[in-house]
This record gives structure tokens, C-alpha cells and sequence, in this order.
């Protein structure tokens, strides 16, 4: 019990703590509707077993007060991502618990429970898309950039950053022959990571992923229905993408295999 509460308020704390901008809401009200959220869901999985219409009514009433923290808040929280997640994996809406999982993935990448879960609600959606062959050779090549979290990779930066410039003004004093290969070494590694770090900013800053929250989309070969199908089946929901281009109210986006096709903005949503 102690735990829980301890749990919780650490939560409450990050939430204050989370950037805020042009926020509507305040601090009293922001955990009033934590603690109603928190208060629901567990009502609603005592509920489960028993009248699993009744639960899923407190589900979503669990899930729009937290929507309503980050929506009319303004906050952006890890934790808070992964809850909002939790329940939409709970009402089988797998389009948006996998929507917020990456969500949450931005402010704690390594966190295990989040990596199982956002892992288990890709493995029962029902489009079975492929990443590209040379996506899945960059992911194995350059492990280090893609399964270190960018903290991770700032810190390893910034210590071999400042180790390379002490032993460069070690070996002004003391010449010796380790002193240089600690220098090659030093230089390596920050070289790596900061061209790590600078590849994730440009692809920040050019690609906007997404998630399908609708199912049955049928994906088109322009922005309009007046277009033929691009595939021969239609996408569902919960599979991912990236942003091309907007036409209207049209989007032209990217799979994970490389196809190309334009989908309604009614039926996705954006990770950022």
C-alpha cells in the first residue's frame, strides 16, 4: 500500500513537472481528474469479470479524464501515455493503445513494461506489414542508435566528449604511446554517437509517424473515394506509417514495406 501511494504521488509530481504549454488547467483540477482516472480503472477491472459492459463504460471514463490532462493540460508524460495505452488495450481498441504507447515511448524508452506491451498489441493486429529489408539491416548494423535511448546516447556523448579533451591535454605533458590510442578511441566513440544524435534530430524534424485508429480504411491511390484501391485489401487498425504529404482532408503516407497510398484524416493519428 505504501508503495502504491508512493507510486502515485511520484506520478502526480511528474505530471506538475511535464512541460506545459498555454495550459486551461489547474494543478488542483489536473490531479482531481488523476485521481478520478486512477479511481475508474481499477473499478473497471474489478468489474471485468462479472459485467464487462459496465466495465468498459468506466474504461472510457477513465480514459477521457486522462485524454482531458493531456489535451486541456497541455502535458506531456511517459507514464501517463502508457495508462492511456493500457486502457485502450483493455476496450480492444488497438489502434490507439498502440498510438499511445509510442506516444510514451518518447519520454521513456526504455521502460520494459511499455517495450511488452507496445510488442504484444503489434503482434495481434491484423494487417501483417513487413518492415523493409533495409530498415531491419540498419537496425542490425547501427544497433546502437536504435536500441540505445537518446539519454543513453547523450550521456555516452557527453563522457567521451570530455574524456577525448582531457587526454588531448594529457598528451601535451605525457607522451606516451596508450595515450593515443585512448585518443582514437575517445574520438571514435564520440564521433558515433554524435552523428547518432544528429541523424535523429534531422529525422525528427522531416518524419511525422503516425497509426491507423480505424478499421476497415480503404487505402486509395489519390486524396479522394472517387480513386481506386491501392491494395486489394484494406488497412486496419493499429498499423503504422509515416506522413508523405496533405492534400484537403486527404493524407499520402508511407508503410513500413515501402507501399505508398492516401487514407482519410478521420481515420489516423499522429504520434507527434
Amino acid at each position: 500500500m505504501i508503495i502504491k501511494r508512493i507510486s502515485t504521488l511520484t506520478l502526480i509530481i511528474c505530471l506538475l513537472a511535464s512541460p506545459s504549454y498555454g495550459e486551461t488547467l489547474d494543478r488542483e483540477k489536473i490531479i482531481d481528474l488523476y485521481s478520478q482516472a486512477k479511481q475508474m480503472f481499477r473499478e473497471a477491472n474489478t468489474l471485468a469479470a462479472k459485467d464487462p459492459a459496465g466495465a468498459r463504460a468506466l474504461y472510457q471514463k477513465s480514459v477521457m479524464r486522462y485524454e482531458r490532462i493531456v489535451k486541456e493540460g497541455k502535458i506531456g508524460n511517459g507514464k501517463l501515455f502508457y495508462n492511456i495505452g493500457n486502457i485502450y488495450f483493455r476496450i480492444k481498441d488497438i489502434g490507439r493503445a498502440i498510438l499511445n504507447y509510442r506516444r510514451a515511448q518518447r519520454y521513456i524508452p526504455n521502460d520494459p513494461n511499455l517495450k511488452q506491451n507496445l510488442d504484444y498489441a503489434r503482434s495481434i493486429r491484423m494487417d501483417r506489414i513487413k518492415e523493409k529489408q533495409k530498415t531491419q539491416i540498419l537496425k542490425t548494423l547501427f544497433f546502437w542508435h536504435y536500441d540505445f535511448s537518446t539519454r543513453t546516447r547523450v550521456y555516452i556523448f557527453t563522457f567521451s566528449f570530455i574524456l577525448l579533451w582531457l587526454l588531448a591535454m594529457a598528451r601535451l605533458f605525457i607522451h606516451k604511446s596508450f595515450l593515443v590510442w585512448f585518443l582514437v578511441f575517445t574520438a571514435f566513440f564520440s564521433t558515433l554517437f554524435a552523428g547518432s544524435l544528429f541523424s535523429e534530430s534531422i529525422y525528427l524534424n522531416r518524419i511525422r509517424p503516425g497509426v491507423i485508429i480505424s478499421s476497415p480504411v480503404i487505402a486509395r491511390k489519390g486524396n479522394s473515394d472517387t480513386y481506386e484501391p491501392s491494395f486489394k485489401e484494406p488497412l486496419h487498425s493499429g498499423t503504422e506509417f509515416t506522413l508523405i504529404e496533405k492534400r484537403g482532408n486527404w493524407y499520402q503516407i508511407e508503410l513500413s514495406d515501402s507501399r505508398k497510398c492516401w487514407v482519410p484524416e478521420k481515420d489516423i493519428e499522429f504520434v507527434r
